[in-house]
């Protein structure tokens, strides 16, 4: 927890060039975060929050189609696709950030955002069926039978009956997403060009000290994550007291 500390109170540093040596206390940082380097900074944290942000929504959408079919249909190199799958998530990043940028500059395709995000999607998918296909091989295909046998039709039973019973897992792997994607620096090096993400922001800025201004977006993540997650248990609490109470 060392660096987090040290990260959050030097968020509130009144440091000019460098954020080594403290030099006092000051909310200007926090009041004035995209004042520095002509916004860079903010531009940098914008650019990671839409690359996190559509290449998640792409890796869930894939990647729980793709548990929901190795879990619940048979056909021909099942075991192959699910090998594919796992690959990335042992594959060094390097190796991916390479390989990846070799495929694109092979074919043609300029380095921006977009590559970024097709490398972001690319990694996040094995992570999502991972986490879904837990949750499908846990849900009783009794529930559906029982829809199907009130006349429901594969998309009512679907949207009403699976859907529902796979959301918490869909959510988590959604969240899974999002932070590798927002955390990646290696394979996004590689397949950036000239687009500035904010752990790219940060590795360039470690040669000349990095702004505090970057300590105060850092230090709102992990402020706005520890509420999500004491959001999130504080309301698990609460609903299986309530469940408790009413059995």
């Amino acid at each position: 927890m060392v660096p987090i500390v040290y990260t959050f109170i030097f968020s509130f540093n009144d440091s000019q060039k460098s954020n080594i040596t403290w030099r006092g206390f000051t909310l200007d940082k926090w009041l004035n975060v995209c004042n520095v380097q002509n916004g860079a900074v903010c531009e940098a944290f914008g650019n990671s929050l839409i690359i996190g942000a559509v290449a998640t929504v792409a890796a869930t959408a894939l990647g729980t189609m793709i548990a929901i079919a190795i879990v619940r249909y048979r056909f021909r190199f099942r075991s192959g696709v699910s090998l594919l799958l796992f690959l990335p998530m042992a594959t060094p990043e390097v190796v991916l950030g390479a390989g990846l940028a070799a495929q694109f500059l092979s074919v043609g395709v300029p380095k921006d955002m977009v590559t970024i995000i097709l490398a972001h999607t690319m990694f996040c998918i094995s992570f999502v069926v991972v986490t879904v296909k837990a949750r499908v091989a846990g849900l009783d295909p009794a529930l559906e039978e029982a829809g199907r046998d009130l006349y429901g039709s594969p998309g009512q039973v679907f949207l009403r009956i699976t859907f529902p019973l796979l959301l918490p897992g869909i959510l988590a792997a959604a969240l899974l997403s999002f932070a590798l994607s927002f955390d990646d620096f290696i394979i996004t090096n590689f397949n950036s060009g000239a687009v500035t993400t904010f752990p790219k922001y940060i590795y360039i800025s470690a040669s000349r000290g990095i702004p505090a201004e970057a300590n105060v977006v850092a230090s709102a993540v992990f402020i706005l994550a520890l509420v999500i997650v004491v959001s999130a248990q504080v309301s698990a609490a609460a609903r299986a007291k309530r469940l408790a109470k009413s059995g």
